[in-house]
């Protein structure tokens, strides 16, 4: 009984994730078209692994993720491939030099951007996880139903034996 019992929350448990997980994979894409993030269309403006998302919209977190290897490619050759940190140790006299300007936002766009592509990772876990913990719930709820011992009444007297036509020794 306990396995059914086991088996009835983990199915109900399932599709409540597989829901989260598709509500947040909705999420992610909505916010990601609504930065309206695209890539230059010119190819040549992109490395090489990048080239076939010429002109492409971001709302994926794959197409996040590629913008991010993007921005720090730009950044890298705006601060002279010194990262933030690094530009941030010079002394300027308690300004931000335009490449300490650029680093940083473009470190922070980044950062966004590879948070938008493990959320969407993540939701997809969560989508898997419903969908196993449902089919696990229902061999469970299905094994716990049919292994049940069937059910013994006993009599409450020797005449009632008799009555089933069973008799005492």
């Amino acid at each position: 009984m306990l396995m059914a019992v086991l088996g009835v929350v983990l199915a109900g448990a399932g599709p409540v994730l597989t829901l989260q997980g598709v509500q947040a994979q909705s999420e992610v894409r909505h916010e990601l078209a609504a930065q309206k993030i695209a890539f230059p269309t010119d190819p040549a403006q992109l490395p090489d692994a990048l080239k076939r998302y010429a002109g492409e919209k971001v709302t994926t977190g794959g197409e996040a993720k590629a913008y991010a290897e993007f921005v720090s490619a730009q950044v890298a050759k705006a601060a002279g491939g010194k990262t933030y940190t690094e530009l941030s140790a010079q002394p300027t006299g308690g300004q931000l030099t335009q490449a300490q300007q650029t680093a940083l936002m473009g470190e922070a766009l980044r950062g966004s951007l590879l948070s938008a592509n493990q959320a969407e990772n993540l939701s997809w876990l969560l989508t898997g996880l419903g969908a196993l913990l449902t089919v696990i719930g229902a061999v469970c709820a299905l094994t716990g139903f049919s292994l049940r011992p069937p059910r013994i009444v006993v009599p409450d007297s020797p005449e009632a034996l008799e009555s089933l036509h069973l008799r005492l020794r």
